[in-house]
């Protein structure tokens, strides 16, 4: 789903209070990088208030496509995209939260080239503890 205002209003607070980095651990697909964009800059429907809904500077953590390589996660926990995220994946590549993000886009472009998706779930495949033991120390 999308991001809440509660969420949202949330992390901003806790970014600024404590001047932590926000991070976001998200599905390997194009909708979650829509998630993080409504983080980063606010949704569009709500953009009279975003100034106090954002935390601009939120990083993505994961999950990235090249990490289904890098971590080697099995063919059988990745997703094959439908054409309705195609198409949304190629809607992204115009938005200017890629644009702005040669790494994101970099990270998009492999996804729509290899056409696969994955959940955050799929890291549990190597166990319940990977994404805490593993996955989220080597980000």
């Amino acid at each position: 789903g999308q991001p809440d205002v509660a969420t949202r209003l949330f992390l901003k607070k806790i970014r600024d209070a404590l001047q932590i980095p926000i991070l976001g651990l998200v599905d390997s697909d194009p909708y979650g990088l829509k998630i993080l964009s409504v983080y980063m800059s606010g949704s569009k429907n709500m953009s009279y208030d975003s100034y106090h809904l954002t935390t601009s500077d939120i990083k993505w953590l994961g999950v990235r496509p090249s990490d289904l390589e890098r971590y080697k996660v099995p063919s059988e926990c990745r997703l094959d995209m439908t054409e309705e995220d195609v198409k949304f994946g190629h809607k992204l590549l115009e938005e200017d939260f890629i644009k702005e993000n040669p790494t994101w886009a970099k990270e998009l472009e492999k996804m729509m080239r290899s056409r696969q998706k994955a959940e955050i779930q799929a890291l549990s495949s190597f166990g319940l503890q990977y994404l805490t033991e593993k996955y989220l120390p080597e980000k």
